[in-house]
């Protein structure tokens, strides 16, 4: 009788699908959503808060980059700091790395919910945002392809909605809304944290390397280019947005853009931006998913998760137990929390996820001095807004040490269970 393969996960994502996969995860909730909590914090000199997040993001991309010219595996961080650290930190670098996604997922699904019902008030919230995330649990089942191709229609319709909204208002902006600019300021600092969570998904194409087209040239390139292209739609989108309506009308909106475009008495317009901010909220939810699933999936053929989360579809070669487990997480979590506490979870697990990839970075010799140094100032950028967020955040602190404790348990009660099972086998 012939030996059957293994099932291996399709590799069908090209460039330019891998870069509107990351400017997929990236542009979104952040933009559309976040940007009201950072004004409230930086106030009009919000856009100096969205060019240092961008800049630390840079420096970790730079890492996630240089690792992932090496070896392009699923899972990315989760298999760096297992190889490259210890099997322990790559362990707890791909359980915060699901956490924090989730908490992405959740937070932008939220986002689809605010702007969707500002045009309908009569829809619940959170029931909304919970029937979008299983709606795109069944959209991943289908493939990565698929799931790439319908990411790269929101991606164009969202740059383009965003462009619309920069052109069309830049003529109605007031000058004065810009004073008083403290660019010097705890409140920027406080800024920095929260837009950081708008970059965070830089990293998302790392994590299905194994699914994507020459691979060692091309996660890298998507990497920096997804992020460049995000950075330069922030920067002016938060421009023109504090010039309409200051940082103060900026701050009391969960749909700031639609908000700001209102000032110009055209209904036409603010339906088209409310439009984009549906869009752009689902596409970072359907990235997610796809990005948590197949951390699970990773950890999961490690052993380290359950080993269901590693099978995959007889057809469509998706994990569809992990992409299961992933929509139902998310939309049961979605039922009971509110926006700015899954965005500040979310950017403590990033941001302990990003000190594990900057580590593992700097402990990979093969390249230039220069890559070690940025690796180490990554993390130092890293390790500083992490204990930032002691102060702007202190409650996200808390849950994330709970998670990170009640993933070291889960680590070492599982090893203690295979290590007898060895012993049995043996």
């Amino acid at each position: 009788m012939e030996k059957q393969e293994p099932r291996k996960l399709k590799c069908s994502i090209g460039l330019w699908s891998a870069v509107a996969i990351n400017v997929g995860a990236i542009i979104g909730g952040g933009i559309f959503v976040v940007t009201g909590i950072v004004a409230g914090y930086a106030g009009s000199a919000l856009i100096v808060s969205m060019i240092i997040a961008g800049i630390i993001a840079f420096i970790t991309a730079w890492s996630f980059a240089k690792l992932t010219a090496w070896q392009p595996v699923e899972g990315g961080v989760y298999e760096y700091g297992r190889q490259l650290v210890s099997p322990y930190a790559g362990f707890l670098a791909g359980w915060m790395w699901i956490v924090a996604n989730t908490f992405t997922g959740a937070a932008v699904s939220l986002g689809f919910a605010y702007y969707l019902t500002a045009a309908f008030p009569s829809l619940p919230t959170n029931l909304v945002a919970a029937a979008l995330c299983l709606a795109f649990m069944a959209l991943n089942l289908l493939g990565a392809r698929e799931s790439a191709s319908v990411n790269n229609i929101f991606v164009a319709i969202k740059l383009a909605i965003l462009a619309f909204f920069v052109i069309f208002v830049v003529f109605h902006v007031n000058a004065g809304n810009f004073t008083p600019f403290v660019p010097l300021s705890s409140g920027v600092l406080y800024g920095t944290f929260f837009i950081f969570f708008a970059y965070g998904g830089f990293a998302r194409v790392s994590v299905v390397a194994e699914e994507i087209k020459d691979a060692k040239q091309n996660v890298p390139r998507a990497l920096l280019l997804s992020l460049g292209i995000s950075m330069v739609v922030y920067i002016l989108v938060g421009l023109v947005a504090v010039g309409l309506i200051g940082p103060a009308g900026l701050a009391g909106s969960t749909s700031p853009l639609s908000t700001s475009i209102g000032v110009t008495g055209n209904s036409l317009a603010v339906q088209i931006v409310s439009i984009g901010g549906l869009v752009a909220t689902a596409s970072v939810l359907l990235t997610a998913i796809l990005g948590v699933s197949r951390m699970a999936y990773s950890m999961a053929r490690r052993n380290d998760l359950p080993s269901a989360l590693a099978r995959l579809h007889h057809k469509f070669l998706t994990p569809y137990y992990a992409i299961l487990a992933t929509g139902v997480l998310m939309a049961a979590l979605v039922l009971f929390v509110d926006l700015k506490s899954v965005v500040a979870v979310s950017t403590f697990a990033l941001l302990f996820n990003y000190c594990i990839t900057n580590i593992s970075a700097f402990k990979l010799k093969n390249g230039r001095k220069l890559g070690r140094f940025m690796s180490l100032l990554g993390l130092a950028t890293c390790l500083l807004l992490l204990a930032f967020i002691l102060f702007a955040s202190p409650e996200a602190w808390l849950v994330g040490v709970v998670f990170l404790v009640a993933g070291t348990i889960y680590y070492y009660i599982r090893r203690k269970l295979k290590g007898k099972d060895e012993k049995l086998e043996a």
